[in-house]
C-alpha cells in the first residue's frame, strides 16, 4: 500500500479541495484495478478498508476526482457511470454482451479528433473514442457455442 498512498499524496485537487482520507482510498481503489467500476463497486471495495463510509461519501469523492482531472468517468448510455483512472489518451471498449469496459490504446501519434470532419468553427473540448462488440471472452464464448438452425 505504500506505493498506492504515493498516489494519493501527489495528487492536487485543487479549488480548495485537499486529499482526504476518504478521497485517497477511493483513488487508491481506481489506482489499484482498471477495471472501470461504478460508483457502488467503488463502494464496496472502499468498504473493506474503510468500514464507516457511506455511499454518498465515495459519490463525493468520485465527483470531487473527477472535476480536479484526477480520475475520468465513463458514460456508456444509460448505464450507472463508471471510472477510470488511466488518464493517458485512450477510448472505451464497451462488451454488448457481458458490459465490460477496457481501456483500448490509440496508435502512437494517432489523433482521433482529426478522424472527423467538424463543423466550420467548431471548438473540440473533449473527445471521446468508443468501440463496441463483444469482449475477447464472450467471443470466444459466442464462437463455441453451435450456430441455431433455422
Amino acid at each position: 500500500m505504500a506505493a498506492n498512498s504515493e498516489w494519493g499524496n501527489s495528487i492536487k485537487l485543487g479549488d480548495g479541495h485537499r486529499m482526504t482520507p476518504q478521497r485517497r482510498e477511493v483513488y487508491e481503489v481506481l489506482m489499484e484495478h482498471q477495471d472501470h467500476p461504478t460508483a457502488t463497486e467503488v463502494f464496496m471495495r472502499v468498504k473493506e478498508r474503510m468500514p464507516t463510509i457511506s455511499l454518498a461519501t465515495v459519490y463525493n469523492c468520485l465527483d470531487t476526482l473527477s472535476g480536479a482531472g484526477c480520475i475520468i468517468q465513463v458514460n456508456v448510455d444509460r448505464e450507472p457511470s463508471r471510472f477510470c483512472g488511466n488518464l493517458s489518451p485512450h477510448g472505451h471498449f464497451h462488451c454488448e454482451e457481458c458490459g465490460t469496459v477496457l481501456d483500448v490504446q490509440l496508435r502512437e501519434g494517432a489523433q482521433a479528433s482529426k478522424a472527423v470532419k467538424l463543423p466550420r468553427g467548431a471548438v473540440v473540448e473533449r473527445f471521446e473514442v468508443a468501440v463496441r462488440g463483444q469482449c475477447p471472452k464472450c467471443a470466444r464464448k459466442r464462437k463455441s457455442e453451435p450456430s441455431p438452425s433455422c
